[in-house]
């Protein structure tokens, strides 16, 4: 399947470490010099901010989906192409999955999880085939144990953790995703 709209799933804080949010702005950059259409949570703040800033930046086409009671709070960005404003949290994950071909989770909080662990579960129910890549294996290395865990114990259709790529960069996940490899 060919990639051209990337749905980026990440914080909307910085984080303690400044290493994350740098991963946002390469992120940002790299998809937009390869292409590729972002779709993100339409925020101006934290690594959102970061991931949407550099792409506009590099010239690339962003796509903001924000649920209206985040507007203020997440300080939704002007600079995007496109901003979709939805209800409620479950209509703006449907939307970021409608409007994207591939996944990629950066560090992030509690949502960031949630967002991830939907579209990976979607791929044991066979709702998609679309790539996940998890980027900053040392980030993601607890949720990875994790996918491990369940399938060890036999709570898993299918191996949980053939369900994600994981990627130490973001130069390693969007080659990836040029490539159809992932």
């Amino acid at each position: 399947m060919a990639v051209s709209r990337v749905c980026v799933f990440c914080g909307s804080l910085e984080g303690h470490d400044s290493r994350y949010l740098g991963l946002g702005v390469d992120l940002g950059r790299l998809l937009a010099e390869a292409g590729l259409q972002i779709v993100y949570g339409g925020g101006g703040v934290g690594i959102m901010g970061a991931v949407a800033d550099s792409a506009i930046a590099a010239g690339g086409h962003v796509t903001g989906i924000i649920p209206s009671f985040l507007v203020e709070r997440e300080h939704h960005h002007p600079g995007v192409a496109r901003m979709i404003e939805t209800r409620d949290m479950h209509e703006r994950r449907m939307a970021m999955y409608d409007n994207a071909d591939a996944f990629i989770s950066l560090p992030g909080g509690i949502g960031t999880l949630e967002e991830t662990v939907e579209v990976v579960s979607w791929i044991t129910l066979d709702i998609h085939t679309k790539p996940v890549i998890l980027v900053d294996s040392a980030y993601w290395s607890p949720f990875v144990a994790l996918l491990e865990h369940m399938d060890g114990h036999g709570f898993s259709h299918r191996s949980l953790k053939d369900c994600v790529d994981i990627a130490d960069a973001p130069a390693d996940a969007v080659a990836r995703l040029v490539a159809g490899t992932s």
